[in-house]
Order: structure tokens, then sequence, then C-alpha cells
């Protein structure tokens, strides 16, 4: 799976070389404003299509346990054998996200998707295999696309959130670095000529709010210049996303802009819905004269998620809200059941996992049959068919339920 820097250099000229000349219909940004190919003001209403390529414990309601994707992955390895889970791997990311999402997105009135990436899978073409399917049905249905890097190579959180070892070994690892710039020039001269994709959003929530790693704020913007100047000798089209640091709630990190297309991205979570929450990013878009927009925002009442939709709103803000689609939870548009005998895949997921609780972990687990079972019919939950709508909740979005 490992792929030389000088392979991605190679491969990256190869496909830039081939593509034909760039066709017209990029949003671009103008002023403090987001601009559609027609001309006109493009004000974004969109949905984290999270839990697909990089799944988190919470939204399986594992509460204490797997947390990261490889957790998830070594725990159901546990439950079913490696052979088995690989294969439901494949499936699940078939089955998560499927035509009869995008258009339900579209007809909610979402006009975008954040996808969250996992860097692995871009280390060969997997990638942009599974978000060809995506990509042709956005394209269809009109909805515009942000690519996000979600799990660096070394993390850049060091939570589970970037599938990373506890640290964000990415600011530490010139190794690291290189290879996300890489990443993302393969990324980006695979998509040069790709409208329905508004941009790129170079890294998820960077930097915890811990003061130890406060330091590395100081890292964050040479490393956005030196990401941003590789995607840019081969992709000059697309908006260029950047995220602040702290879960990317802080734009003091940042000085001026150093391009042209470029949007500044906020996260708010459990705060006060109220304008005081974003005050600081309205007075960096007045300062910068540069477009904002919330990237990520959500998991919280249908009351709070009205009001701070409607305070984004006023204030001509931009939004994604987190996520699309999760188990049994009503904050979000979709939400799939519990698969049979998951209450027992999820009393083993809250207990201890080191060797001496081996004995307590096999006499606590289902049978093979009934894990197998279980994730045979979560195949078959998270279809969108067979997933309960939030009404509610797409309402509170000011959307069409």
């Amino acid at each position: 799976m490992n792929v030389s820097r000088r392979q991605f250099v190679a491969q990256s000229l190869a496909s830039v070389a081939a593509a034909s000349q760039t066709p017209p219909g990029f949003v671009q940004t103008r002023g403090k404003n987001i601009v559609a190919p027609s001309g006109e003001k493009l004000f974004l209403r969109g949905i984290n299509l999270g839990n697909w390529l990089e799944p988190e414990g919470y939204m399986f309601l594992f509460e204490n346990g797997p947390a990261s994707p490889r957790e998830i992955e070594a725990f159901f390895e546990e439950l079913v054998g490696p052979d088995e889970a690989q294969k439901f791997w494949r499936q699940y990311r078939a089955a998560y996200i499927m035509r009869a999402d995008i258009e339900f997105i579209q007809k909610c009135g979402f006009n975008s998707v954040r996808v969250p990436l996992h860097y692995k899978f871009f280390l060969t073409a997997e990638g942009f295999q599974l978000l060809a399917p995506l990509i042709d049905w956005c394209r269809a249905a009109k909805i515009w696309v942000i690519l996000d890097m979600h799990c660096a190579p070394g993390g850049q959180t060091g939570t589970n959130i970037d599938d990373s070892y506890g640290y964000p070994w990415l600011y530490d690892s010139p190794r690291s670095r290189q290879l996300l710039i890489d990443i993302w020039t393969r990324i980006a001269s695979h998509y040069r000529s790709e409208p329905i994709i508004l941009g790129y959003d170079l890294l998820n929530e960077p930097i915890p709010h811990f003061p130890k790693l406060r330091p590395y704020n100081a890292e964050l913007e040479p490393l956005y210049k030196r990401i941003t100047a590789a995607i840019r000798q081969v992709d000059p089209n697309h908006i260029i996303i950047l995220g602040g640091a702290q879960w990317d709630s802080n734009f003091d990190i940042f000085g001026p802009p150093f391009d042209k297309n470029v949007i500044y991205e906020f996260h708010k979570y459990w705060v006060d819905p109220g304008k005081a929450s974003v005050q600081p990013y309205l007075d960096f878009r007045e300062k910068y004269q540069v477009p904002i927009w919330c990237g990520e925002s959500g998991e919280n009442t249908d009351q709070w998620i009205r009001q701070f939709v409607e305070t984004l709103d006023t204030n001509d803000i931009g939004w994604c809200f987190w996520p699309y689609k999760k188990m049994e939870k009503p904050s979000c548009p979709v939400s799939f059941l519990k698969p049979e005998h998951w209450d027992a895949i999820m009393a083993l997921a809250s207990l201890p996992s080191g060797t001496g609780d081996a004995e307590k972990r096999i006499a606590a687990r289902p049978s093979p049959e009934d894990s197998r079972q279980a994730l045979r019919q979560l195949l078959q939950n998270i279809r969108f068919e067979n997933c309960r709508v939030n009404s509610p909740y797409i309402r509170a979005l000011g959307l069409n339920a």
C-alpha cells in the first residue's frame, strides 16, 4: 500500500499533462462572497457525510470503547475475524452513501456535502474509486462537493477523529507532512477539471485546545502555505479551505490571505447560539474581506439547531452540519436502527481489552454467528431505504422535511 513520493509526483504530473483544457464553471471567491459559476452569490447549506470513510465509535453507540477507525476495524476483526471484517468494510463503504442518499439530500434543500477523507485511501487509487460514484451523483443533483482531510498522516489532532496514535505527530514528522502534501497534490491533479468539487478543506480541526499543544499553532499556517503551493502547481481552479487551530476555532493563527481563492472555516459546537459566538469570525471577514464558512456544527437539540442556523443565516455565513447519518440518534437528517445482538456487541466494546482481560471478553462476547448476523443486518440498516428520516431536525435547519 506504500507509495513513494517520487511515484506520487510522477503520477500527479502525468495526470496534469494528460488533462485537457480546463472547462469553465468553477465556484470561486470574490471578496467576502462565494460565487457560483453563474456569477451569483452562493450561500452554502450543507451536510457532512461523516462515518462513511472515517467511522467514529459514538455513531455506532460505542460510548466507552473503540472510537477511531482503526480501533473500530480491530474490534470488528475480533467479532468476525479479519477476512470477514475486511469484506464487511468493502460492503459498508458501498452501502453507507448511495444515490438515494444524495437525491434525498437534494430534496431536503441542501446544496453541498462535505466529505471527510482518510488519507490511507489515497495511497492507492482506492480513494478515487470510492468517490467516483458520489461525484457522479452530486453532479446530477447539482450538489457541491467539499473534500475534507479528516485523517491526515501522523494525525493533526492526536485524538480518535483523525485515527492517530494519541499525539498530533504531523507537526513533528517531516515525512508525514510531505506525505500529506503529496496526497493533496495527487487529489488536486485528479480533480483539477471537475467543477462539481467546490474546494479542498486541507485539515480538519487541527490542534486541540490542550495547553501543551498550543506551540504547534505556529506550525499551522506555514504548513497550509506549503500544501497550497503544491496544489496550485497542478490545480489553479479550486477553492482552498483553511480551518483555524483549536478544533477550527482560532483564527488568530492567520495572517493576511496568501491565496486569492480561499475560504476560512470555523466549527462551533455546544456554545451559546447567538451572534457573540461568531463575532470573531465576522470581524476576521471584515478585516481581510474574505469568505468565512461554518464547516461543522450540530450534535444538539432541535431548538439549538434552529437558533444557531438563524444566527448563521442572519449574518450571511454558509454552513455544513454534522453528521448526515448515524445509529439511532435523531440529531441528524437520517438515522439507522441497531441490529439484533448489538447490545451484546456494545457491552463487549465497553470492556477493557488488555491481556489480563481476555478471559472476561471471551465470556462476554456474542457468538461468531450472532456477530456475523449483526453485521449483515447493519449493512441493510444503513441503506437509505431502511433509515428513519428525522423530520424535526431537518425542519430545524430551515429545510424541507
